[in-house]
């Protein structure tokens, strides 16, 4: 798997490696670079191979898990759902959920009779919650902890989502809020396989930002 990484680069891919314990400075570590072994020959400079410290993860899929959902009524009054709430598909099979919720946080003594907490599985398949964890890493590696609320307006705008003022709520051109309503672009057509949404515009830093990833909320 490190020789198939290595060959196809790092711009698209990110080997993760999960890690258990909550001593951790930090949810991801990396990139370091893993020496791969290909007919023999050992490689100067590996994959570039990101530590995902699963457990970090796996706490904050729980208590977003736990977040209520508003009522219908709050709904129509405007109320929108707390950041990070799992929106679940209706019909949604039963084997699929009991894999995102497979495993429990324990307290368990160690050989010196310390106290440290671990997650333990309750029943053989959490595939689910694994793709939770890693698509989760990803998006932190891909930087979304730090994006800021423009930078979601226009990923918003990309897939053709209508604007939203500053209080959530949407808004029309002409209701004299700083955004307006923008389509998503079209592909170039002499490249079929340009994306048409999902393209992070990058602007001019400003000086540095203090960010709170959600993690440490």
């Amino acid at each position: 798997m490190y020789a198939w990484a290595r060959r196809a680069g790092h711009a698209q891919l990110v080997p993760v490696k999960g890690v258990d314990g909550f001593n951790r400075s930090a949810p991801i570590a990396g990139p370091s670079y893993v020496d791969v072994t290909e007919g023999g020959r050992k490689l100067r400079r590996g994959a570039r191979l990101w530590t995902v410290a699963v457990a970090t993860f796996k706490s904050e899929t729980y208590r977003f898990l736990r977040l209520s959902r508003p009522t219908d009524e709050e709904l129509a009054a405007g109320t929108v759902y707390p950041a990070g709430y799992v929106h679940l598909p209706r019909g949604m099979e039963a084997e699929w959920v009991k894999q995102l919720v497979a495993e429990q946080l324990v307290s368990v003594r160690t050989r010196r009779g310390f106290a440290r907490l671990e997650w333990q599985k309750l029943r053989e398949r959490n595939e689910v919650l694994d793709c939770r964890v890693y698509a989760r890493a990803a998006a932190w590696i891909a930087g979304a902890d730090r994006w800021t609320e423009a930078t979601w307006r226009d990923l918003e705008a990309q897939v053709g989502l209508p604007s939203r003022s500053r209080d959530g709520d949407p808004v029309a051109p002409g209701d004299g809020d700083d955004v307006t309503a923008r389509m998503p672009e079209q592909p170039d057509a002499a490249d079929p396989i340009a994306p048409s949404a999902g393209v992070l515009r990058r602007r001019a830093s400003r000086g540095r930002r203090v960010f709170t990833p959600s993690y440490l909320r």
